[in-house]
């Protein structure tokens, strides 16, 4: 379901117990879960994240959490109502910048463990093909991210 690597950071337990938990959340909430479906997460500093964005997607600044998919919406969707296994696929990339996360809970007022599940269901539907850049689309995945949130009980306080 979940592949986690660290670059250039320190291998934390505690952070891996957590994405596992929200990213069988996430399987669950949008059926995914009997697909052979899975998810890269990698953990990382600002510079990695900053040379990403730039190589990616030709912004050349830091950034919280970028999303690669593999598949388009609709592909997914296929997947789903098949209701087979498929071989064994990455549903796609997640890349966090931990730096990011630690000063965006101090910035927002909750804790470390909101922000860092909050980064990967929202990594997570941007995989699904979910976006914000327009706000009937913001509509449709801000509620999608706060009931996993809410199913797992990590609240912004």
């Amino acid at each position: 379901m979940v592949q986690i690597e660290y670059l250039d950071i320190e291998e934390q337990k505690e952070y891996e117990e957590l994405i596992k938990k929200v990213v069988k959340q996430c399987f669950i909430e949008e059926k995914l879960e009997n697909t052979n479906l899975y998810i890269a997460i990698t953990l990382t500093n600002p510079k990695n994240i900053q040379k990403l964005n730039r190589e990616y997607r030709n912004i050349d600044k830091e950034t919280d959490v970028l999303s690669f998919p593999m598949f388009e919406k609709e592909e997914i969707k296929k997947i789903i109502s098949q209701k087979e296994h498929i071989v064994e696929d990455t549903l796609g990339d997640i890349v966090i910048s931990i730096k990011r996360v630690e000063e965006q809970a101090n910035e927002y007022g909750h804790s470390f463990e909101r922000e860092l599940a909050y980064m990967i269901v929202h990594g997570f539907y941007h995989l699904m093909g979910y976006d914000h850049i327009e706000e009937k689309d913001k509509l449709e995945m801000r509620p999608k991210e706060e009931k996993i949130l809410q199913d797992l009980n990590i609240t912004r306080i």
